[in-house]
């Protein structure tokens, strides 16, 4: 009886954010110029670090399955990185009738016709099919990681 309560006031947090929760839309706007220079100067040194992550297990003796997902993951993180780089060069740069948001920010439509750079900006926006499969690959390879260290402390103990 006492696990239940104590079950409860735990996901009772968690079932009233659910119920409770507004509109969360993911969207961060530049102001000025200056915001989008760091934000892309920030996507070359997350490209850069990954980068560097990517060649130092590479030229490491690290084994097992693990290493072999972080480098995926590294891999497509490299990738979304200069995906979405162009895809802010290639936004900044549609005219500002080109998308249409009468319905909100999530409902915009791209409007015709379609020009080289509004197919550059529409390839562009797809970046969350890299980023997703990326974010699995790390997920598996923290699991690896784990399983692996949990293993070796059952072979000590």
């Amino acid at each position: 009886m006492k696990s239940t309560v104590y079950r409860g006031l735990l996901f009772a947090p968690l079932l009233l954010v659910l119920l409770l929760c507004k509109d969360a839309w993911a969207l961060q706007t530049h102001g000025s110029s200056e915001g989008i220079v760091v934000h892309q100067l920030a996507h070359i040194q997350y490209l850069g670090a990954l980068a560097y992550l990517f060649w130092d297990i590479r030229r490491s003796s690290f084994t097992g399955v693990g290493w072999v997902y972080l480098q995926r993951f590294c891999l497509l993180m490299m990738f979304w990185n200069a995906i979405a780089f162009i895809g802010h060069f290639s936004q900044m740069s549609l005219a500002e009738g080109a998308i249409s948001t009468e319905d909100e920010y999530l409902s915009a439509l791209l409007l015709l016709p379609v020009t080289f750079g509004k197919w550059v900006y529409y390839v562009t926006a797809l970046d969350h099919l890299v980023c997703a499969p990326a974010l699995f690959f790390l997920f598996l390879a923290m699991r690896s990681f784990y399983r692996s260290v949990d293993r070796d402390k059952r072979e000590e103990g």
